[in-house]
């Protein structure tokens, strides 16, 4: 029997598509199927770590656990990472092939839909179905041109594609059937059907709105997906969608990151954003660092320098120094770590223009950029408290305040110093990302910070809030219509 297979691509950007795609994985694999998930091109800086140590976009991460497999190379074949706004790293099957512009990366394309058929290949040869997202829109047709992410995987695949609309920006009528009417006929023909995402209030008050799609574009509504509240305690991989704590939460414990401009693995917060007595909440741009914060977080970067720069730009370089001298924390991850030292060196161009950057000497390391990139998963401790993590990093960081370490990790059957600590304890920088996951380093962590707080478990939270999306997608969607589509 051929395996099922549908992509799920988007009227526009931010629509739904990663979170469709994990409650569909989830959804199916109730109803007894092995599934997968694949994206074949993904952008993103919000990466994830294999447990072959190579790299793949955080939300195929989430995904396959949403299919209850680990994740895998194949799952996520091409991603790219933001460095500039014209600038990005390519990953090829995991691993570095090369740092090129957008022009560059347009002629590039072509060559990339072998690794992409060959991952997808390896999918369908292992599972029963897999569960294909697209990337942006099929209506970008100015990148139409050997695509690989869109429309030019789905001819290329021979997979049936259902289009997501998002109703809460408004304007969903036009975006579904503008959509048809740009595609060039061969691309429309891939379109079975529909969905309508992230409604808010009766939707029956929609009716008519969906019978002129339907007969408008030929296309089969798969149905109508109402606004879902726990939506938000899944991990977001778009940086427009920066972690925060909801509105009017009141907690016991303020914790403030800066927003900066090459964020990079910002899933880091996460577990922060949804402890219940904690508010975390971004200092962006042009807004001063607030008085009241009890814990600073200097998160990753994609461009460390460039986010140094940034950062003397907004003014936030004195008010760290004046919040540190109040008695204030920090804490810095991977790139925060490199900014937060005395210098950071590059001179063979790694990031970028070759140069160096004087840090915010808050800890007396210092860091040099490698060519080679550390990825892996790591074993660590802190104190008495044994956990995972993950590193993603071209730095070296060394200096007088790396002896009094972070963190130790294990390193060829012995344990190594890992990060460092300020003399006076307050300032503190570390490569582990995803520390916060885990339920007891966190604990313990948050307790140093304040004591008495409690805590909660964030793998159970995940885990029964893609069983809840699963669940939503089951009453909302024609989930038989849908597998009818995948066996055309």
């Amino acid at each position: 029997m051929a395996p099922l297979k549908i992509m799920i691509q988007g009227a526009g950007s931010n629509v739904g598509k990663s979170l469709l795609v994990a409650s569909l994985c989830r959804a199916f694999k109730n109803r007894g199927y092995k599934v997968a998930p694949f994206k074949p091109q993904n952008m993103s800086n919000n990466s994830s770590v294999t447990t072959e140590g190579l790299e793949i976009g955080r939300a195929q991460s989430l995904q396959a656990m949403a299919c209850q497999i680990e994740p895998s190379i194949h799952m996520n074949p091409v991603l790219l990472k933001p460095e500039s706004h014209q600038r990005s790293q390519i990953i090829v099957h995991g691993k570095v092939q090369t740092t090129i512009d957008s022009r560059d990366y347009m002629k590039l394309k072509k060559s990339l839909m072998m690794p992409v058929m060959e991952s997808f290949h390896t999918l369908t040869k292992t599972f029963d179905m897999v569960i294909v997202e697209g990337a942006g829109s099929p209506a970008e047709i100015n990148l139409r041109a050997n695509d690989i992410a869109n429309m030019g995987f789905a001819r290329e695949s021979g997979t049936p594609v259902a289009i997501v609309g998002d109703i809460d920006r408004g304007g969903v009528i036009a975006q579904l059937v503008g959509t048809r009417q740009v595609l060039p006929h061969e691309d429309r023909c891939m379109i079975k059907g529909f969905i309508i995402n992230k409604f808010r209030g009766n939707t029956e008050l929609f009716e008519d709105g969906y019978r002129y799609i339907e007969e408008n574009t030929g296309w089969i509504g798969l149905g109508i997906l109402p606004w879902i509240e726990v939506a938000e305690q899944l991990p977001s991989e778009d940086s427009l969608s920066l972690s925060m704590s909801k509105a009017g939460k009141k907690g016991t414990l303020r914790i403030y990151y800066l927003a900066l401009d090459k964020i990079a693995n910002f899933d880091d917060l996460d577990p922060l954003k949804n402890h219940p007595e904690i508010v975390v909440k971004p200092v962006k741009p042009g807004m001063p660092l607030p008085v009241d914060a009890d814990l600073v977080i200097i998160p990753g970067s994609k461009s460390t320098r460039s986010d140094m720069e940034f950062i003397r730009k907004q003014g936030w370089d004195y008010d760290l120094i004046a919040y540190h001298r109040r008695g204030g924390r920090i804490l810095g991850l991977c790139g925060g770590y490199q900014i937060l030292g005395t210098q950071i060196d590059d001179l063979n161009g790694v990031e970028g223009h070759p140069g160096s950057h004087k840090g915010l000497r808050l800890l007396n390391v210092s860091t040099v950029m490698a060519s080679e990139k550390n990825v892996g998963i790591t074993n660590a401790r802190w104190q008495d408290n044994f956990f995972q993590a993950y590193e993603i990093h071209k730095g070296v960081t060394t200096g007088p305040d790396c002896k009094n370490n972070f963190a130790q990790k294990e390193y060829g059957g012995s344990w190594i110093n890992e990060g460092a600590t300020s003399s006076d304890g307050r300032v503190q920088g570390t490569y582990l990302h995803g520390l916060f996951s885990n339920n007891q380093f966190r604990s313990h962590y948050l307790k140093s910070l304040r004591k008495g707080l409690t805590d909660y478990s964030y793998t159970e939270l995940i885990e029964n809030t893609i069983d809840e999306m699963a669940n939503h997608v089951e009453t909302n969607l024609n989930l038989e219509r849908m597998l009818e589509l995948m066996q055309e």
